[in-house]
Formats: structure tokens, sequence, C-alpha cells
């Protein structure tokens, strides 16, 4: 019997035999397309993933099992066999009124929560009747200036039975409040109310801009809503710490990773200096992310923060409450990798980022619409991206077992490789001081700006092919019908706010506006006074010019 000449090898060097002789001798005759193959972000992919040695000792180590520690297959014990993901369709244009409209279509078709898109003004804590409002009145979401706005916009809709996302930051003390007395006017106590409020200032010094005060005053107000909801609003997630913005501004994937855990770092360390133990608020800590459309990258960049986030709650903070080392997170499909030209392409590419998505773990899921590359979704294209998550919840099998690209030899170690990397960029960010430091000196939008030139020269050279961008163009394409915010709209939302200024009790709003401000000047909890002020219809642009009055207003400089 003849010996086989490759017993007592390990896999290792079996694997090495294999590329020199095998593959040498194939890709002598047929090359390969490529002399290097990578993710979207840029990490090199192999030819072949083999298992490691250390693959059976480091498994509880290293992955475990869904709903324990490390949580790198998940967070619940049966992930979707127990329940489907929250379908969130983000929603919100020109008046409250018309938002109203749209949540209710999307509730009518199977959409399991909302989520709120404000307009600028409202971000940034200007009202619609001020100057600073004019022209983005209602366009890149819904205008709401006072509580009545905010009745009207959830008029019909119980806010005890639906959970609610508000993608609000600098004001978003402010719009929580005037949530907690709507559902107040519907007869439901703060206690009842489920949902999320983005809150993450961090990521819009680093990514957006829709910031109105420095950084120190705004991780107060974070603090102080922590603080304010574990008694008061104990089922309300607090805080959607949000990769999401920083991935579309350019970051790599291993980038959105460790720019979200410092920015987690920083408002985790700002809460204990504030006198809350750990455990009293990061269980109700949640995290945002994007979903690009290299799917298996995406997978292992799920995994690998939440195996690293619940490292670094159990040793770095001392966390015993396991939930306070879950990475519980909202996932949106790409905005940036969708493409005007050939629309309906794009309709593929969310496909694949929701299958990414929920093969990563994600407890909810908002899938953008095919033409929102053009304009604001139409009720159609919202429809198709809603039935997308119920396609895959219902006819895909993705939902029948947990985790199931686990033990891939591919997905193990880019999930190693995207934490590692992750990893780094935490400890050098812990160097330079901290977030707030690296975010002040501009070190962190340097990396982003770099990793965001170096992806658009790869679709410029063609090194990376974007169909229908820059290949398999089809020349001049038919208009599609886009949606647009009626002209009117910025007419009717001042007339109503003039309307509900000149119908309050001056002097109580006054008065209410003023104890805001000196709350500021003290160490109070802001929420109490920022909420009476609401109960009067205090506006959204009042309250934060009170705030200003003592926090200042940021401006950026990094000379």
């Amino acid at each position: 019997m003849k010996e086989d000449p490759d017993a007592g090898l390990t896999v290792e060097e079996a694997k090495a035999k294999w590329e020199e002789t095998v593959v040498a001798n194939t890709i002598s005759r047929f090359p390969e397309r490529r002399s290097r193959f990578d993710t979207v972000s840029g990490e090199e992919v192999a030819r072949l993933y083999t298992p490691r040695a250390d693959t059976d000792d480091a498994y509880l180590e290293k992955l475990g099992f869904p709903g324990e520690y490390p949580f790198t297959r998940g967070v619940q014990p049966t992930m979707y066999r127990g329940r489907l993901w929250t379908m969130r369709q983000y929603a919100g244009f020109s008046t409250a009124e018309e938002s109203n409209k749209r949540y209710r279509y999307l509730l009518e078709q199977g959409s399991t929560g909302l989520s709120v898109a404000f307009d600028l003004p409202t971000q940034i804590g200007y009202d619609s009747d001020d100057p600073m409002a004019r022209g983005e009145i209602g366009k890149v979401g819904v205008a709401i200036s006072t509580v009545r706005g905010m009745q009207k916009l959830f008029d019909g809709i119980p806010l005890d039975k639906v959970s609610t996302s508000m993608t609000i930051n600098s004001t978003a003390a402010v719009l929580l409040a005037m949530y907690i007395v709507t559902a107040e006017k519907q007869g439901v106590p703060p206690h009842k109310l489920t949902g999320t409020i983005q809150n993450d200032i961090l990521k819009e010094y680093i990514a957006r801009g829709t910031y109105r005060f420095p950084p120190k005053p705004s991780l107060r107000l974070i603090s102080d809503i922590f603080a304010y909801c574990t008694d008061n609003v104990p089922r309300w997630n607090t805080i959607s710490i949000s990769g999401y913005h920083i991935r579309e501004a350019g970051a790599t994937a291993a980038q959105e990773i460790a720019f979200t855990l410092c920015d987690a770092i920083c408002y985790v360390e700002t809460a204990i200096r504030a006198g809350l133990h750990v455990d009293q608020f990061a269980p109700r800590l949640a995290f945002f992310f994007a979903c690009h459309t290299d799917l298996f990258e995406e997978v292992a960049k799920f995994r690998a923060a939440r195996r690293l986030y619940a490292r670094i709650m159990k040793e770095r903070f001392g966390a015993k409450n396991p939930k306070s080392m879950m990475l519980r997170f909202h996932t949106q499909t790409g905005g940036v990798t969708l493409t005007a030209q050939q629309p309906d392409n794009n309709i593929v590419r969310v496909a694949i980022q929701s299958l990414a998505a929920l093969l990563g773990g994600t407890q909810s899921l908002h899938t953008n619409s095919k033409d929102e590359a053009l304009a604001l979704p139409t009720e159609d294209a919202v429809r198709l991206a809603l039935r997308t998550q119920q396609v895959m919840a219902h006819e895909s099998g993705v939902a029948n077992t947990i985790d199931p690209l686990g033990g891939s030899y591919f997905v193990e170690q880019l999930t190693d490789q995207l934490e590692a990397e992750a990893e780094q960029t935490i400890r050098t960010i812990d160097d330079m001081g901290g977030m707030v430091t690296a975010i002040e000196q501009g070190w962190v939008q340097r990396q982003i700006e770099e990793s965001a030139y170096r992806y658009g020269r790869s679709v410029e050279d063609k090194e990376r092919i974007v169909v229908g961008v820059n290949e398999y163009q089809m020349g001049e394409e038919a208009e599609i019908e886009t949606f647009s915010v009626p002209e009117e709209t910025a007419r009717k939302q001042i007339e109503n706010l003039t309307r509900t200024k000149a119908g309050r009790d001056r002097k109580k709003v006054a008065r209410a506006l003023a104890a805001i401000e000196a709350a500021a000047r003290g160490d109070d909890n802001l929420m109490p006074p920022i909420i009476d002020a609401v109960r009067l219809c205090a506006s959204t642009g009042e309250i934060c010019h009170s705030l200003q009055q003592v926090f200042g207003e940021y401006k950026e400089n990094f000379n």
C-alpha cells in the first residue's frame, strides 16, 4: 500500500503544499482576475481560508453561545427564532400632519417601529420662523418647533403600542421632552414608553455637523438624559451611538467599529463621572451601524463590534450585569452606496445589505428606498423597501438559525482581523487623551477623509466597479417619478408656529426659560425644567437659546 505523502502534515503545511503545486499550476495557465482581492474597506482577502491551530481551544473564549459573553454570536439566546427584528422605516418630511400620514401608511403596511427624521433647523435648535431656517423647513425631515407639532406628528398613534426611534442629537433633550409630554396627553405614563433617541453628539463633530453647543456641555446634557430616564423612563434607550454617519462619511469598517466604540467609552466615562454606576445606565445604551454591500465584511464587522464592546465594558468599566455588555444595535442600509444612475440596481444593493445585517445579528433594520439618491422616497419605493425585510423574514430562511456564518473560516478570520485593527485604533485614541481630544485636534476627521479619498480613487481608477456608475452604463436614462416637499410647507409651518406662540402665557414661558438657564449654570439635572417649559409650549429655538446663553456655541477650529 502506497504511503500518503501528506500524512502527518498540519492543515497549514498541507495548504502551503497545495498552493505551491495545484494552485501554481492552474494560475500558470489561467491567471486570476486580479493580483489582489480585497473588501470594500481595503482589507486583503485570501484565496482560501482554513481552520487555524487555535480554533477549538479559542471557541468558548472568542465565540461562545448566543446570549452569553462575549456575545459574538448574538445578544439573545434564540435571536430571530424567538422574535423577528424590529422593522423600522426612517421617515419624516414637510409638516407634522404630512409625516403623520406616512407613519400611518407604514404601520398599515406592516412596519413594526417608527423612525423619525427631523429637518435641519430642528436638529440644530432653530424654530421654523428663525431666519436661519430659511430654505430648509421640512426638507430632510419633519419640522417640529413646539410640543403641538409633536402631538400632531403622533396623532392617532398610541405611544404605548409602538417603539419610536428619533434621529436627534444636539437637541435630543428637547425632543425627548416633547415626546414625553405628548405621551402624557395620550394618557401614557413615561415608564410605558419604548424607543430610542440617537443623542450621539460626538459623531456630529466628526461626520455630520448638526451641533449647537461645545462638547463638554453637550456631554452634560447626555448624562442628564441618562440619569433622568434611568429613574423615569426605564424602557427607553437613552442613546444610539452611531457608526452609521461615520461610515457614510468615508470610514472603513474597522474605523466604524473603533470610532463608534471610542464615542461609547467617552459617554460611559462621562456618566460615571456624573455619579452613575455603569450597571445603572449601560443596559439602555444602544448602537446604530451602517451596512454596505460587501456582505462578508459587514457580517464580520457586527460580530467583531459585539465582542470588542463586551470586553471593554467588562474589563475596562467593571460591568457585572450581562446586559451592560450587550451591544444591541439598529442597522440602516448604506445611503452612500445608492446610485442615481440606474436606481433599480439599488434594490439589489439594499437586499444584499439587509441580508448582511441579519446574518450579523441586528436588532432592528431600516431598508433604504431605491430612489433616495434622487429625492425623498415615494410611497411605492418605501413599500418595496419594507417588503424587502418581510421577504427576508418569511421566505429567505435567514431567521431560522442563529449566526449562520459562524464557523466560516473566512468570516471568523475577518472578524478577528477587524477586531484587532479597531482595537489598535482605540489604543491610539486613548494615548491621545480620549475621543474629545482626538476630535478637537481633527485627527479622527482626517482619518476618515483619507479613507474616503482612497475609496474614491479606487472607483475613479476602476479598481472597484460600481455597476451603472463606472461600468455597465446605459447612456441617457429615463426619468423616474420622485417625491418633493410642497412649496407651501414653510408658509404653513410658520403660520402654525405663529399661532401657537401667540396663544401662550408669555410670562410663564419666560419664567420656565429662565429656570432652564439657571439649571444650566448650576448642577441640577436639566430634563425636569426642559419638560416644564415644553408643557407651556416653549419652542425648540427658545430652549436652545437659553442653554446657549450658558454653554456658548461650538465653532470648529483645528488650528
